[in-house]
């Protein structure tokens, strides 16, 4: 083994990823490590990938919308990958303001709430 590949367990340790998270990657098809015997090795094109994936998770992107973004660059290249992103990075700051407004309603409400009973409390 070469030094710029890990082992599948020395994937799971770098991302901090359980072993079926890193099978059920595979599985999607959002990567795709060497295989010798039943050894598996990751080399940097899936660390890149991984590092993406993590990611995008972190903006709550679904995997499918990571897996379709990582397919454009391999059929389209660069140019149309960055264009897409901008796309879905649009479409997730919509979605994730909408989820704020809804959490500081909450927020809101329960701080009412809250007061609300207070002040019951000392009457």
């Amino acid at each position: 083994m070469t030094s710029d590949r890990l082992t599948f367990k020395e994937m799971c340790t770098e991302f901090d990823v359980t072993p079926r998270t890193l099978r059920y990657y595979e599985y999607i098809e959002l990567l795709t490590p060497d295989r010798e015997g039943r050894s598996r090795f990751y080399g940097p094109r899936e660390r890149a990938r991984m590092k993406l994936i993590l990611r995008g998770r972190k903006f709550g992107f679904q995997l499918e919308d990571i897996r379709q973004w990582l397919l454009i660059y391999e059929k389209e290249g660069t140019e149309a990958q960055m264009r897409a992103w901008i796309e879905l990075a649009n479409g997730q700051l919509d979605q994730l303001a909408e989820e704020r407004a809804q959490l500081d309603e909450a927020i809101n409400e329960l701080k009412r709430l809250r007061d609300d009973t207070a002040a019951a409390l000392e009457t």
